[in-house]
């Protein structure tokens, strides 16, 4: 098996990656098993670089806040701001203190320096402006979306005025209420206010897309879909909200769900703009429904990857990782019979697998699951190997 094993891994590089495609997917998707690690940032960067060099890709989007990304994107294509303005303000999780990332923003911004705008590199979060403890006010992207309509569409057009938002918004604490995600009383989303509020953002969506074609006749195509982002936002951080508020069982699996359709709709809106390479865990990339045990119990629900390949098919590829060792977290070795074992055996690191070579030589009974010590790493499912495109190893994490 071993051998066999031997014989099909291939040093990682974008092109190693390409050939397990038959034609460029819009949306290649690398996911990652564990969150914090630079050596596996680097690895992405690498393949994004030459994906942008010798591919035709343009946009880097990673599970982060979306509209804070907005603030990189305008650093590497504009120079807006300071590179330390932007690791600070440009990234949600603590994503903005890793060294890879902020190697990333510098080398993205060098890249673009004097290059016309078709040709710059892209940046994008796709996340929901949310965290497991809780979701942000919607007034960022609400007010937004309300000014871009305002000074380009007839105003007798508009639901409401900006003052009418504000009265019905209130403070911004009383939306990021920390106890309000396990104590459903202390959430303001089923409020009389927020029950208008998001009447009214739907119907601030619906003159969006009413007014398309004046919008991007008069105006520059980036701003009408930043009003597109703003829109979703709002929208699915009011969903958001009101399923915070609810009593019911299913509350948990509703906000995991629209989390993840909130990350689907970002990433098929980047599909529509170009080729992308997406990266973040491989739970929100993969086709299978996703799975966490919670103090309401297990949860599952259908993933970002899963709602994106039903609508973009092979246009969407996903290209799992898995990993040898996080020494510093008391992962060590693999042991021999699991998929991460054998691989590590090899000594091939990075490399890439096809998924499907990967699963006839391991025959049948695939091995079991490597069972993690440690709760922030997922190791690989052998059971997947079937609805994956591709498989990335990498077998040490440097130490931080």
């Amino acid at each position: 098996m071993a051998d066999r094993i031997q014989d099909i891994a291939r040093p990682l590089d974008a092109a190693a990656v390409m050939r397990l495609f038959p034609a460029p997917p819009r949306l290649l998707a690398l996911g990652e098993p564990t969150h914090g690690e630079d050596t596996l940032l680097d690895v992405r960067d690498d393949v994004f670089w030459q994906l942008v060099e010798r591919h035709g890709y343009r946009t880097i989007a990673i599970e982060s806040d979306c509209l804070m990304g907005l603030v990189v994107d305008d650093y590497v294509t504009r120079g807006t701001g300071t590179l330390d303005e932007v690791m600070a303000h440009g990234f949600s999780h603590g994503f903005g203190a890793s060294a890879a990332n902020r190697e990333l923003v510098r080398r993205m911004r060098a890249y673009n320096e004097d290059r016309p705008a078709d040709e710059r590199a892209r940046f994008a979060g796709f996340d929901g402006p949310l965290e497991i403890t809780g979701a942000a006010s919607p007034r960022q992207a609400l007010t937004a979306l309300h000014g871009y309509l305002s000074a380009a569409v007839d105003p007798a057009l508009l639901p409401c005025t900006r003052q009418t938002l504000d009265r019905l918004l209130g403070a911004d604490d009383r939306w990021t209420e920390p106890e309000a995600m396990t104590d459903p009383a202390r959430s303001v989303g089923r409020s009389a206010g927020a029950g208008e509020l998001r009447t009214l953002a739907a119907d601030l969506v619906s003159l969006l897309d009413e007014q398309t074609p004046h919008l991007l006749a008069s105006g520059a195509p980036d701003d009408w879909d930043r009003a597109r982002l703003h829109g979703r936002t709002a929208t699915g951080l009011l969903s958001y909200h009101y399923w915070m508020a609810d009593t019911a069982p299913a509350r948990m699996t509703r906000m995991l769900g629209l989390r993840d359709r909130m990350m689907a709709d970002n990433l098929l809106a980047l599909a529509d703009r170009g080729p992308t390479l997406v990266h973040a865990h491989n739970s929100h990339l993969q086709r299978e429904k996703s799975s966490m045990r919670m103090w309401q119990g297990p949860m599952e629900w259908w993933s970002a990857g899963a709602l994106v390949a039903a609508r973009l098919g092979p246009e969407y590829a996903f290209v799992a990782t898995a990993l040898g060792t996080i020494r510093h977290q008391g992962v060590d070795t693999p042991p021999p019979d699991t998929v991460e074992g054998l691989l590590y055996a090899l000594g091939e690191d990075p490399c890439v697998l096809d998924p499907a070579l990967l699963a006839d030589a391991l025959g049948d009974p695939r091995p079991a699951p490597r069972m993690s010590p440690w709760f922030g790493y997922a190791p690989l499912d052998p059971g997947h190997l079937d609805s994956v495109d591709g498989l990335v190893f990498v077998g040490d994490m440097r130490r931080p």
